[in-house]
């Protein structure tokens, strides 16, 4: 057909076909489900990108633009979600009946094309309620600021300043400062790489690091947030204590007087948290005012002339002398040092992650907690920075605080010690005598007595202590709730439960609480403060640590949209963390990485099924593939030989024994592979099956170290020839092909019998060494209905290129389900061996592959009190000279085996009553004789069943055959109670020995033996050495 040009008026358009009525009504046709209208129909018309699809490619196509909803995990209300065309439906034949599911990511009820009224009503209805979510300022800045700010900047900062002086104190504040500085831009480059949900600290650490340390560091994060509230609770509790008893109000005494008011206090906090985040927010906003009114009754005092009341505490106004002698430091007390004075002042500074905690609360997470958290450590240092050299340049050190202290004229101004002397007052006495009370160095409420108004300083004092408590109580049931939702430890899934439209953890409230009152109890602090300062400085450091982790793993998943940090500079405040939490409290930072260390290792032994692309894997896989190049350089070596073993098993739970076995060599010494293959002209729900995950959790399940891998193939040998050529990576690939014994051969096909012989030979060529493990009651337990996968890999009555699958595949089925994985039955490999005997038949020399797996078993428990015997052929006359060089060359290989026997009647002929039983196990398979048919269709008949037997192959063969008929006689004499038998697998070659012929030997070999069987055979290469280089 010609299509027709631009320049007639025509366009491609006008050749598709319209909607139907059905699919612009956004309804389901009820005779089922019609593909074109689905794909043309996204739902959303008034979209660009539903209207992409026809204004960009311009013709019918199943190709659908980008969308939001194909990366999205959650539907937006008010229209159905869009799902984009898997790759079998773009290149699929569309006549093909046995198709897949429509869409693989949608579940049965989206697909179905039922009656289209629920679907009305579904669109009738209201939108849910949206909770109540806060903006940057709201949410995080003013929170961050109100739980930095705190005690330690009303009543100790003077102090502080006084002791280190203005210089050194502006030191330690932006010293802090750029700890928490560049901890924020870390936390903002998490933050801004995807979508931020509830959980705050925790699920930042955890989603980057993994569920190892981020588990860790959420718990006691969550348990330090909730002995912080009572911290703040209990520092509330003393002034309010302090203010009654200057007024002469006492209830029983000091400390039960702080208990009393301490829970008093928190239950009104757990009342305003409980209410909800709206009047948490609004408590938190009049805090702010409060603390800010402060500040301004702070900075008017400093401003207002000095009255002569405040001039007898020390305080004369902005001067320069002053300034100048606060200046540099004057270190005082045991505390009287640059670090004791950054210990007191840095847990100011922790509380840069009070918003971040929120997450789930935020309009924006990505947007709030960077912007938020920075302007809130910005404001706070600048705060911080004024008030220290505002104090530093009005306040002199020391003062008494007594009226009289005047400097008269009749005293002499030489004798006169200090710099109030030249403001007209002698504090000499007290300087001398360190009796001063007043001054910045001996009056912690030096802010109170400058501001204009003392009472604000007070109440700043309460908003600061109260919205840190409350900030704290916030915090730490939304940790706790992530965390309990992740089911990583046990017993705690039972505070996770969220009630209400924004998903309140009132079970993590009340723990909270009852955390905080145990210890308000107590009513003494100075032990648990450090404890929880290291917790925070723990949680800085690996917060910086996932983000320089992050970095350098060069993840692609790694693209923060917040592109001001560095990985250096994050690992350097690391290490800082790290270092001043030592210097803080050395024991209490043993006590953090303590429990870091437990918890880790809890979580590393339970193993959480969780993925969260975190960056340990990303991490993971580098040094993985670092690995295995550098291994490239390096060339192989007879000392570093390990048994690198291809597992035929089909699904690894149809052959549980087979893997068992091979695990019990190969685990933590080296590869372990599951090979399975999809024959036949497989449907793609087969193919999905066979290569879907449920595999690999039932490994993982049975504590199985190995791989898996499948392929589709038109025929078993085709698939398991990919697999010997395509398995591994670099030097980490398989040399050693494992399968079961073909039982069945007899009563299948003789093409499969001709094509599982086949793999042996392509094995060998392929230089792998090859086992066959053979078991009286069989290997294969899978139900018949699922034998359409290798069944040629062990007996059974299932042929190799039968496939059981359904004819059509019904829309509604879909890949996403999930494929549960295998029953997990226990087999003889799994337990304990009894004091029985390996036995070893080292018949032929295959380069030591024979006497080597023998030897790794017995290293494992189970095997270790089995007795290993080889027995070797050999000369009647020679018997003990031949054990003794046997002896010999095993001492050299160091094996540890020192059980040898010489079995010379290995060479006699067998009864004829087995011969006879060999004879007719071959007879179907022999080629007819009749002259006549020989010399018209024998040849081409020949070559078309290569199989069969011909009376000169017999007789060619005749002496291997009576040998395989010895030898399982001697097996029966020798090995009937033996726990394994190892014996060298004869080789039958190609051209010369017929397959059938060929898997007799093994049969008849191999038959009526309790004990399993291993057929062995190396690649002649040397596996084994007795030099040291």
């Amino acid at each position: 057909m010609e299509l027709p040009v631009a320049d007639k008026g025509v366009h491609l358009a006008a050749y598709r076909t319209g909607l139907p009525q059905s699919v612009i009504n956004g309804k389901a046709t009820p005779g089922g489900f019609n593909e074109s209208d689905f794909y043309q129909c996204y739902g959303d018309r008034g979209s660009v990108a539903s209207r992409g699809s026809d204004a960009l490619t311009g013709y019918e196509t199943l190709d659908a633009p980008p969308h939001y909803d194909f990366y999205a995990n959650t539907e937006v209300w008010g229209r159905r979600r869009r799902f984009r065309p898997s790759l079998y439906q773009l290149h699929a034949n569309p006549e093909d009946d046995s198709k897949p599911p429509l869409y693989e990511e949608t579940t049965g009820v989206q697909m179905e094309g039922g009656d289209s009224s629920d679907d009305d009503k579904e669109e009738q209805k209201e939108p849910p309620p949206e909770p109540p979510r806060f903006g940057w300022v709201q949410g995080v800045m003013i929170r961050c600021m109100l739980n930095i700010w705190g005690v330690i900047l009303y009543l100790r900062l003077p102090w502080i300043t006084a002791q280190a002086g203005i210089g050194m104190t502006w030191v330690i504040i932006l010293l802090s400062s750029c700890i928490t500085g560049i901890t924020g831009l870390s936390t903002s480059a998490i933050a801004t790489n995807g979508k931020v949900k509830g959980g705050g600290t925790y699920f930042l650490i955890s989603r980057s690091l993994g569920p190892e340390l981020g588990g860790s560091i959420g718990l006691i994060f969550a348990f330090a947030n909730a002995v912080a509230v009572a911290m703040h609770t209990v520092g509330f509790a003393e002034t309010v204590s302090d203010l009654m008893h200057e007024h002469g109000a006492v209830m029983v005494d000091r400390t039960n007087d702080i208990r009393i008011i301490g829970i008093i206090t928190v239950t009104c906090l757990l009342g305003i948290s409980m209410a909800g985040m709206a009047w948490e927010s609004k408590a938190q906003v009049l805090f702010f005012l409060v603390i800010m009114v402060s500040f301004a009754s702070y900075i008017v005092g400093t401003i207002i002339p000095a009255s002569p009341e405040k001039q007898a505490k020390g305080f004369f106004s902005y001067k320069a002398d002053i300034f100048a002698a606060n200046f540099v430091p004057n270190w005082r007390g045991p505390e009287g040092s640059f670090f004791g004075m950054f210990s007191i002042f840095f847990p100011s500074a922790t509380g840069i992650l009070a918003g971040a905690n929120i997450s789930g609360d935020l309009k924006n997470p990505t947007v709030a907690i960077p912007r938020g958290t920075l302007m809130a450590i910005f404001w706070t240092t600048i705060s911080y920075l004024i008030i220290s050299a505002t104090i530093g340049s009005c306040v002199i050190r020391d003062a008494s605080g007594l009226l009289n202290n005047t400097l008269s004229s009749s005293s002499s101004s030489e004798d006169c010690v200090g710099l109030s002397c030249q403001y007209g007052w002698d504090f000499t006495e007290c300087i001398k005598n360190a009796t001063c009370t007043f001054g910045i160095s001996n009056y912690y409420q030096s802010m109170s007595m400058v501001s204009a108004f003392a009472p604000l300083i007070t109440a700043g004092i309460f908003g600061a202590t109260l919205s840190s408590a409350l900030a704290c109580l916030v915090s730490a049931p939304k940790v706790f709730q992530c965390l309990c939702k992740d089911k990583l430890y046990p017993l705690i899934g039972f505070f996770g439960k969220g009630y209400g439209k924004n998903d309140e953890p009132l079970r993590g409230y009340l723990l909270a609480y009852i955390i905080a009152v145990c210890f308000i109890l107590i009513a003494e602090l100075n032990t648990i403060a450090p404890i929880i300062s290291n917790f925070f400085l723990c949680s800085y450091c690996l917060i910086n640590f996932s983000c320089f982790h992050a970095s350098i793993t060069n993840s692609p998943g790694w693209r923060p949209s917040f592109g001001f940090y560095s990985k250096w500079l994050s690992l350097l405040c690391a290490v800082c963390c790290l270092v001043i939490m030592f210097l803080l409290n050395w024991w209490a930072a043993l006590i953090a990485f303590g429990i870091v260390v437990f918890l880790l290792g809890y979580t590393l032994y339970k193993r959480p099924a969780v993925n969260w692309g975190s960056s340990m894997q990303a991490s993971s896989y580098n040094l993985a593939l670092n690995q295995c190049v550098g291994l490239n350089q390096v060339e192989d070596h007879v000392k570093n030989y390990r048994p690198q073993c291809l597992v035929l098993t089909g699904s690894p739970s149809s052959r549980p024994a087979l893997v068992d076995f091979v695990n019990c060599f190969t685990k933590g010494l080296s590869l372990m592979m599951c090979g399975q293959v999809v024959t036949a002209g497989s449907t793609q729900s087969v193919v999905e099956k066979a290569s879907s995950d449920s595999h690999i959790t039932w490994l993982n399940q049975r504590k199985v170290k190995s791989f898996f891998r499948d392929v589709v193939a038109t025929d078993l040998r085709s698939g398991v020839n990919m697999l010997l050529q395509g398995s591994g990576l670099g030097r980490i690939r398989p040399n050693v092909l494992l399968m079961g014994f073909k039982r069945d051969w007899r009563s299948d096909s003789p093409e499969a019998a001709h094509n599982y012989i086949g793999i042996l030979h392509d094995a060998f060529d392929l230089q792998y060494g090859v086992c066959v493990l053979r078991m009286r009651e069989g290997l294969d337990v899978s139900h018949p209905s699922q034998s359409h996968v290798n069944p040629g890999f062990d007996g059974g009555l299932d042929t190799i290129n039968t496939i059981s699958a359904p004819s059509r595949l019904q829309t509604i089925t879909t890949s996403a389900v999930t494929i549960e994985p295998g029953p997990q039955p226990s087999t003889a490999f799994q337990k304990k061996q009894e004091r029985k005997t390996i036995d070893v038949y080292w018949l032929s020399d295959d380069g030591g592959l024979t006497l080597l797996l023998p030897y790794l078993l017995t290293r494992r428990k189970r095997w270790a009190r089995c007795k290993v015997r080889v027995f070797v052929g050999g000369d009647t006359n020679k018997k003990e000279e031949q054990k003794e060089e046997v002896l010999a060359l095993i001492k050299k290989f160091r094996l540890g085996f020192h059980d040898v026997e010489v079995l010379p009647d290995i060479f006699q002929n067998p009864q004829p009553g087995n011969v006879l039983q060999f004879e007719n196990m071959v007879s179907r398979f022999r080629l007819e004789t009749n002259p006549k048919q020989d010399s018209d269709s024998g040849p081409p008949r020949a070559q078309e069943e290569p199989w069969r037997i011909s009376d000169q192959d017999l007789e060619r063969n005749k002496a291997k055959s009576l040998r395989q008929i010895r030898l399982n006689e001697i097996l029966q004499d020798y090995s009937r109670e033996a726990a394994l038998i190892v014996i060298t697998m004869p080789v039958g070659r190609r051209g010369v020995c017929p397959s059938i012929l060929y898997l007799a030997w093994l049969d008849f070999l191999s038959r009526d033996l309790r004990p399993p069987v291993l057929l062995v055979r190396g690649n002649q290469e040397n596996v084994l050495t007795f030099y040291c280089q």
